[in-house]
């Protein structure tokens, strides 16, 4: 039996895609090992978000190499799609897979032993309107399952490759969704996630005579037995309207979770961005989710240093996230990418200020991350359990609260669903009961 190993690198998309070619490979006899196990065939899902993630995908191709000369080497996804020709001069990878081509692996594995050459599925993604067909049969977890619902992007944020490494935005049929969220109740899951690259345009693209939008699968989601929770990925905040969260408040299965890109608190930088809001209009998405739901997490991505960000404008951003008081933040220094119309601004800042500005936002993530988790002290919370974790010499059950903030229990087994009291918090964010 040949062994595979897999690596993923970037989102919650990958993930799930990665599940998928598991799964296919699982079908056609491969045995699934962990990726510092030897292996026939290793299989990294790369991303190309930032120069750094280029490079981690560029790292993980010749650390499969190095531990196995002779084992086939498959680099797949973004930066395999948006840097094909840099792979083909590094020559590590016998395999080049892009997007919309992934359902393919088994295919390209078989022509690449009967010809013992290098296989390359690229397609040019830019007049791209299929969703290329992935369904997920079986997974390593029982708990949480990444569904992708959607694929690509048309914003064109000045700082971003995805919608070169990804196409345009296109989205799953509704039926097809539905089905494959039964199927994973049927095997055991209580939350479903959904994501996307672009998750708030779903269904936009459909010629379908009433289009489905995003708060149609999830009210759908909810009417399966067995599903229990339905979370979401990274949402933009034109999505936030009270047509979308009203009846969403309404669903007991909905998780209360927003991640809504920021990216900036100036509106002079947004601007520059190419990003389609100001500051404000932001604040009063966040005031919207507020007003309807309880204690919502509200956790965010943040760019420190972009090009012609003066003092000034990372000052308004500072206070602008303070003011919004996120559960969690993200950030990250700018990262110049090639083909971005970002690169050819002038006005770069240099390393040390973006460093230095990043450092100061990190700060701030902490102490609203700690004002939030303060909230549940004495409170009941509902937690699905995971996995085993220790803790201060004992072992506890790690899960997640609707919020996804993590929470540590005991007594239970895995894939529970508990409600427990919050009794205090350990010094990594984590809730104790």
């Amino acid at each position: 039996m040949k062994k595979a190993a897999f690596h993923t690198l970037g989102c919650k998309v990958n993930t799930y895609e990665t599940e998928v070619m598991k799964s296919q490979l699982k079908e056609h006899g491969y045995e699934i090992v962990p990726f510092h196990e030897a292996a026939d065939v290793y299989i990294i899902n790369t991303c190309t978000v930032t120069n750094i993630a280029d490079q981690k995908s560029r790292q993980m191709l010749h650390k499969a190499r190095k531990k196995n000369p002779q084992a086939v080497i498959a680099a797949v996804g973004c930066y395999a799609q948006a840097s094909k020709e840099e792979l083909e001069r590094d020559e590590t990878a016998d395999l080049i897979i892009g997007n919309n081509q992934k359902s393919r692996l088994y295919e390209l594995l078989e022509e690449y032993e009967a010809k013992h050459s290098r296989q390359e599925a690229v397609c040019d993604l830019k007049h791209e309107k299929s969703y290329e067909s992935m369904f997920l049969t079986s997974t390593e977890d029982r708990t949480r399952a990444f569904l992708k619902i959607q694929d690509g992007c048309n914003q064109f944020c000045s700082y971003c490759k995805i919608p070169y490494a990804r196409g345009r935005a296109r989205s799953r049929a509704l039926e097809d969704t539905i089905e494959e969220i039964r199927v994973l109740a049927g095997q055991g899951f209580k939350e479903i996630v959904l994501t996307g690259i672009h998750l708030s345009s779903y269904g936009r693209d459909l010629n379908e005579e009433k289009r489905p939008l995003l708060k149609e699968v999830i009210l759908l989601a909810a009417e399966i037995p067995g599903i229990e929770r339905i979370r979401l990925g990274s949402l933009e905040p034109n999505v936030i309207t009270e047509d979308f969260i009203i009846p969403l408040a309404k669903c007991s299965k909905f998780c209360p979770h927003f991640h809504l890109s920021l990216q900036s608190g100036c509106d002079e930088t947004l601007k520059r961005m190419n990003r389609h809001y100001t500051a404000g209009e932001y604040y009063d998405k966040c005031e919207l989710i507020r007003r309807y739901f309880e204690h919502p997490a509200i956790t965010t991505d943040v760019i420190a240093g972009f090009p012609q960000e003066t003092e000034e404008e990372f000052c308004e951003t500072c206070a602008f996230v303070e003011k919004v008081g996120f559960a969690e933040m993200h950030v990250f220094k700018y990262s110049r990418r090639k083909g971005t119309k970002a690169d050819t601004m002038e006005g770069q800042v240099p390393e040390p200020v973006k460093t230095e500005r990043s450092h100061k936002l990190l700060e701030i993530a902490a102490r609203s991350q700690q004002n939030y988790l303060s909230w549940y002290q004495n409170r009941e919370v509902e937690v699905l359990t995971e996995d085993e974790i220790q803790y201060e010499g004992e072992t506890w059950r790690c899960g997640h609260t609707k919020e996804y903030v993590k929470c540590l229990l005991k007594n239970c087994g895995a894939n529970e669903l508990k409600t427990v009291t919050v009794t205090g918090a350990t010094e990594n964010h984590m809730l104790l009961s």
